[in-house]
């Protein structure tokens, strides 16, 4: 079946979402909120969640495996998850106080719990803010103004790493030593000095680059799994530790994609790996906005206020200057209510992960075997309870540019065709598992599965 007849059974299906996207374009760009939710010919609008399940504005029922793009690892209206809010709510009645709270204590020292790296933390409001904040202490403890950042790794939409996220191979240059892309409009082009782009998974080639700029980067920002599903090898991590550590350049794991999600200690955990800094976000923050910046406490001790010298301080008897203090604020920081739902999360987590990898496997190894019934070949990627498949005659998927050799085409096809049988994820997109995704979730997934591959490849 070819994909333009699976788009039609799509609008059909969607005739709301597509009338209601036609008039969001008239209010926001794109119709969209944010550039990721977007996705050709117009994106589906939901209405309302519960469990492993999604319902769009046309009544159509759909098992989710986007999750929000990670954060939903409960699924969507969890009762322990609405527990916390409503017993919030009930309890302390304001929704916040912009004072200090207990709360605030509780939840750092239960992220402490699982990442022995994280000796003290800052909160933020999002990973996208985790990773910039981590960016500045890392400039501020340093000294020094460029940062290394990997080949298709992805750390937020702000200018200093939006640089070769998604590169075209063909102006990528030499895969030993990549060349800076700008990926937006609005970027100064003096990112591409400050932004070293590095081959991921390649050591050798790696360590010539940051010897070479050894004096000028604070640190390297990385996705220990690329993109939350492509893993680095452990003779990799254990060496770029060794070298970073060597050449004094501070190592920052952006874990907002995999903690609590690829393991209870992330990526970090899996490796043995004590990164200088931990960006965390999603998952931690139970599908509201939250993110945490941890790492060595002599470096995140560097945020501290200093008496007389902050930016918000207008006290006329200043000993210092305000240049002297890292500056971190924010309204919503350290939010008491979703740090309640957050912790609540976690508790719910650390009796149900196995049981969540297992149902993720079983999906994973039903997948696997329906295309191999079919003599297609694939490279499924994935720890934890987060994976991908590239349809790809690789044996491996090691970076960027082994996923970029998939036949996204029929991937597409295969999506919609999913799409269509009531599984829901962006096309193209990684598989978030939850704990409402049962085996009984799972056999209805790959009974949809054997439903759609066989519409893909039915001869018209």
């Amino acid at each position: 079946m070819t994909l333009e007849t699976l788009m039609e059974v799509y609008k059909t299906r969607t005739k709301t979402s597509e009338k209601l996207h036609k008039e969001a374009t008239q209010t926001l760009p794109g119709g969209i909120a944010a550039n990721i939710k977007y996705y050709d010919p117009y994106p589906i609008f939901m209405e309302s969640g519960s469990g492993a399940t999604l319902t769009d504005v046309d009544g159509n029922e759909y098992i989710d495996y986007l999750a929000s793009y990670g954060p939903l690892i409960l699924g969507h209206g969890h009762p322990a998850v609405k527990q916390a809010i409503t017993e919030h709510l009930e309890e302390c009645g304001a929704i916040l106080y912009g004072t200090p709270s207990q709360i605030e204590h509780t939840f750092a020292k239960k992220i402490m719990e699982y990442y022995p790296s994280v000796e003290m933390l800052r909160y933020t409001n999002s990973g996208t803010e985790a990773t910039l904040l981590a960016l500045r202490i890392a400039y501020g403890y340093t000294g020094k103004y460029k940062i290394g950042k990997f080949e298709g790794h992805y750390h937020g939409g702000y200018n200093q790493v939006l640089v070769s996220v998604n590169p075209p191979i063909s102006e990528a240059g030499d895969i030993e030593n990549p060349t800076p892309i700008l990926e937006s409009r609005g970027v100064e082009p003096s990112q591409l000095e400050n932004t070293i782009i590095l081959p991921f998974n390649d050591l050798e080639s790696c360590t010539k680059i940051l010897e070479k700029h050894q004096t000028e980067l604070a640190a390297i920002i990385m996705e220990p799994i690329l993109s939350g599903y492509v893993p680095a090898t452990q003779e990799f991590m254990t060496g770029l530790r060794e070298v970073t550590e060597k050449l004094g350049i501070l190592l920052i794991f952006d874990e907002v994609k995999t903690g609590f999600r690829v393991g209870m200690k992330g990526a970090q955990g899996i490796y043995g790996i004590k990164p200088d800094i931990t960006a965390m976000g999603k998952v931690i923050g139970a599908g509201m906005p939250l993110g945490i910046v941890g790492g060595r406490s002599d470096i995140i001790m560097t945020t501290a206020p200093i008496s007389g010298s902050d930016v918000f301080d207008s006290s006329t008897s200043k000993t210092s200057s305000a240049q002297d203090v890292l500056f971190h604020s924010g309204t919503y920081n350290g939010h008491p209510l979703i740090l309640k739902a957050g912790l609540a999360t976690i508790a719910v987590l650390e009796q149900e992960f196995d049981h969540i990898v297992a149902c993720t496997d079983l999906l994973k190894s039903g997948i696997q075997k329906l295309f191999a019934d079919r003599g297609i070949k694939i490279v499924m990627v994935g720890e934890g309870t987060v994976f991908n498949y590239c349809i790809t005659q690789l044996d491996e998927i090691k970076c960027y540019r082994d996923v970029q050799q998939s036949d996204f085409a029929l991937r597409k096809k295969i999506d919609f065709a999913l799409l269509n049988e009531g599984i829901y994820n962006k096309p193209t997109n990684r598989y978030s598992v939850s704990v409402c995704h049962d085996e009984a979730v799972v056999a209805k997934t790959l009974a949809a599965y054997e439903r759609a591959l066989e519409m893909v490849f039915h001869e018209d």
